[in-house]
């Protein structure tokens, strides 16, 4: 976790916290289907409304946590959501210690954790922006976002071979741990955080529930790169289900061979994030984002076209190194813009509702995917979604936004 710019102390504990747990994640990651698979015997139903439901509720949850945090200092409700996801995870091994683990719990498990993730991430935004100076903040997203692919190439891969040892609750142990390791880090940061000022009424109104996506949608940069972010988003994640449909069961290739596809590709978000910085530097961050956006969209429609053998392997690992790289590429430039462009006292219902629309839109257009894969076959399925795909580079901003200090104050009702 060594970076050519040093950002700080305090910074480092934050950025170790976040490793910390993205690595737990990793490992963690598929726990829960094959607990629903292996330890409570679920069906394909099940399985499949275990992570709808839980990504899809558990945003419908955080919804009010944008505006109540808001006005709170971040790092205390940081450190909250991190214990709300261990004593949550931690669940699962008690209760199946006992033998009263039920598909039940898993999925308020499921609901508890999408809603803290919401929240941490919104949280950790603003805090990230208060906390580095302006300057500083595409090396520091870049950083997250290089954590965030490393932690993916490696952890699945160590988290599968700990669940055939020892089982799939396990992973969910080392996930869990990981929070109380990310609390842990983010206490140390230490330092005072200043309290935000609150200029409306202090208790949570109805009205302020859609403070976040008024302002978004009220902002004419921001509304276009939500609009874009979410469709491509959900598109991408609606697709990932029917390739390995259309792999494991059409084409015939073996479990190892199709992990080994998608996780090989992960190398590449690595490198995206890391020419970030360089990159905006030379040529500007608009036209970076303006040029990553639209490329990243024509990588998906390749999966439509794998073969059997060798070929398909090649033809997979080469589209997916490419959505990878641009997305790795894409995502700091994007997430150092939003916290450029959103107003000081708008920063977490932001956060918070960018994060909830991208679940619900995730949730919403897998479970339309799928209607149209039984319609259609996976393969056009997944065909349709890439057609769809080349037309979202038309949603990213055409134009330099306004003066600071109008087009904020305009979408925020100030002037």
């Amino acid at each position: 976790m060594k970076g050519r710019r040093a950002l700080g102390r305090r910074f480092g504990w934050l950025w170790a916290a976040f490793a910390v747990s993205s690595y737990g994640t990793g490992f963690g990651f598929g726990a829960f289907p094959l607990i629903a698979i292996l330890v409570l015997h679920s069906g394909p139903t099940q399985v499949a409304a275990l992570a709808a439901a839980g990504r899809a509720v558990g945003a419908v949850v955080a919804v009010p946590l944008g505006p109540w945090m808001e006005f709170r200092r971040k790092r205390p409700v940081m450190i909250a959501m991190d214990l709300i996801r261990f004593a949550a995870l931690m669940s699962i091994p008690a209760a199946f210690a006992l033998g009263r683990l039920s598909f039940a719990q898993l999925l308020v498990v499921a609901v508890a954790v999408a809603a803290a993730d919401i929240a941490f991430k919104a949280a950790s935004g603003a805090y990230l922006k208060a906390l580095v100076p302006p300057e500083d903040l595409l090396v520091a997203n870049g950083r997250f976002e290089s954590t965030t692919w490393t932690s993916i190439v490696v952890g699945p891969p160590l988290g599968g071979a700990a669940i055939g040892m020892f089982g799939p609750v396990t992973t969910v142990v080392t996930d869990a741990v990981s929070y109380l390791l990310s609390a842990l880090g983010i206490r140390a940061i230490g330092g005072t955080e200043q309290s935000p000022a609150r200029a409306t009424a202090p208790r949570l109104r109805p009205g302020d529930l859609l403070e976040g996506w008024r302002y978004i949608l009220g902002h004419r940069t921001l509304r276009p790169l939500f609009l874009n972010s979410i469709v491509v988003n959900g598109l991408i994640m609606a697709s990932e289900p029917l390739i390995a449909v259309l792999m494991l069961s059409g084409l015939g290739f073996a479990p190892w061979q199709y992990g080994l596809a998608f996780a090989a590709p992960c190398i590449g978000g690595l490198i995206g994030s890391r020419m970030a910085h360089p990159l905006v530097a030379r040529f500007g961050q608009r036209k970076v984002m303006l040029t990553v956006g639209a490329l990243r969209a024509i990588w998906p429609l390749g999966l439509a076209f794998v073969q059997p053998g060798v070929p398909g392997i090649v033809l997979v690992i080469a589209v997916q190194l490419g959505l990878v790289t641009c997305c790795g590429l894409f995502n700091p430039v994007l997430a150092t813009y939003r916290l450029e462009h959103a107003a000081p006292d708008r920063v977490a219902r932001t956060l918070s509702a960018w994060s909830v629309s991208s679940s619900l839109s995730i949730a919403a257009l897998t479970a339309v995917w799928g209607v149209i894969a039984a319609v259609t076959g996976p393969r056009t399925a997944i065909a349709i979604a890439g057609v769809v795909l080349l037309a979202t580079p038309l949603l990213l901003p055409r134009r330099e936004k306004a003066p600071l200090g109008t087009e904020e104050q305009a979408a925020a009702g100030l002037t």
